[in-house]
């Protein structure tokens, strides 16, 4: 049976909430391997709308058990209003069904603090956009080997010494931004307090994944964000703290890299970006607000508004490259519906030279003139279908050009929120 790592091939919210719980119903662990809860995934199930950040897109599906694996940074505190409120719509979640790697790295209110002391600093500059929520501090933290995780609340003792060694760091960077010292019997107090309620779901994740895979469990590894926001293959500097393509899904958890069988990437019909950085296909006109409204595109997380574009199957070609993807899930196809005309971005112009990939250096990327195919529209709708034969025409033909020029097949075909609102292909799973 074939464990499957789901990854956004663009710069996130691709909608790999919905494809992650409705290939949750095949697999038996549910392991969130990167990234904190400034990513969100919005699944409606049943006509429930659930909004997740910090926990598994699994956990609304009765009998899995859903992991918060050593490669994400952990909010505790928002963990615990976040597992609140899904109770809150019924969902059961309990230390047989979610379990916490001891090894993960927690994000502390001086994380935040930073982060936002940061971007308000650069706010004459440049700005990286970030969420504010603390991520790349917790990430720089535990890089720098002076994180507190999970395992130190259980010592307070240990407890102690690690936010001690992280505040000889913290202190002195704070001064410099102008914040108050931290507090630090407060910090503590505050950590002790959430011990008791993280402890319960804390265990050696790495264990119960090598045992799940020997068993031949079916293991769906989930990422957040989108690859494009890889800290090494992103548009850098406006990226992530981590690293979000497919050979992190199993460093993230504590297994070897052979315990990936499948690659899905996650990709949007259009383009997406939210906050700052490079985004080649941008459209400010009346295209680009019709797929923003159509579309709904505003942050899970943030509420921002989403910048929109035209189809660049030059990025996403090179992100099905990084990850290794070997089939894509293709979403929101109806939010095209009633275009004239599309465009498809096949390569680049730069200073007169033709590029079929996005250079590295931002400079480059600023000159960078996008190329366009066009394709004709259609007035049908699409949304719902469920079979190739529901589709239109010219819906077909703008799926098939896109799995020519990313080079990779089309497993499923999303075409509403709808959970079951899918058209299958491929079933990453029987591979």
């Amino acid at each position: 049976m074939a464990n499957v790592v789901v990854v956004g091939a663009q710069w996130g919210d691709e909608g790999k909430g919905k494809i992650v719980d409705w290939l949750s119903e095949r697999a038996d662990v549910i392991a969130r391997f990167q990234g904190g809860h400034n990513a969100g995934h919005t699944l409606v199930v049943d006509g429930t709308v659930y909004k997740l950040h910090a926990l598994p897109s699994g956990v609304v599906r009765g009998g899995k058990l859903s992991v918060i694996g050593n490669g994400v940074v952990l909010d505790p505190w928002h963990l615990m209003r976040e597992i609140e409120g899904i109770r809150a719509q019924g969902v059961e979640i309990t230390p047989q069904t979610l379990m916490i790697a001891e090894n993960t790295p927690l994000i502390l209110p001086i994380h935040g603090e930073l982060d936002r002391a940061r971007e308000e600093a650069a706010r004459a500059g440049t700005k990286i956009g970030t969420t504010g929520r603390g991520i790349g501090p917790c990430y720089e933290d535990k890089v720098g080997r002076r994180a507190v995780r999970v395992a130190d609340l259980a010592d307070d003792a240990t407890l102690v010494a690690r936010v001690d060694r992280a505040l000889q760091h913290h202190d002195p960077l704070r001064r410099g931004l102008g914040i108050e010292p931290v507090d630090r019997d407060a910090l503590l107090a505050a950590l002790r307090a959430i011990a008791p309620q993280i402890l319960p779901f804390a265990g050696p994740v790495w264990q119960v994944m090598t045992e799940a895979r020997r068993k031949g469990r079916r293991i769906l590894f989930e990422g957040a964000q989108g690859a494009l926001l890889d800290i090494d293959f992103g548009t850098y500097p406006f990226v992530t703290s981590s690293n979000v393509i497919a050979g992190q899904a199993a460093t993230g958890v504590g297994l070897g890299p052979g315990a990936i069988d499948y690659v899905l990437g996650i990709v949007k019909a259009y383009t997406t970006r939210v906050g700052e950085g490079p985004f080649p296909t941008e459209l400010d006109d009346a295209d680009g607000e019709r797929l923003g409204t159509r579309g709904h595109e505003f942050g899970t997380t943030t509420g921002r508004k989403r910048r929109c574009g035209w189809f660049d199957a030059c990025l996403v070609r090179q992100t099905c490259a990084t990850s290794g993807m070997r089939g894509i899930a293709l979403t929101k196809l109806d939010v095209l519906d009633g275009f004239e005309r599309l465009r498809i971005c096949t390569g680049y112009d730069l200073d007169g030279q033709r590029l079929d990939y996005l250079p590295t250096a931002a400079v480059a990327q600023a000159r960078c003139k996008p190329i366009y195919e066009e394709m004709p529209g259609w007035a049908e709708s699409t949304e719902g279908a469920r079979s190739w034969a529901d589709l239109p025409g010219n819906a077909v033909k703008y799926v098939r050009r896109i799995e020519e020029l990313i080079r990779c097949p089309v497993a499923l075909l999303s075409t509403s929120p709808e959970r079951d609102d899918i058209i299958l292909v491929t079933d990453p799973f029987a591979d």
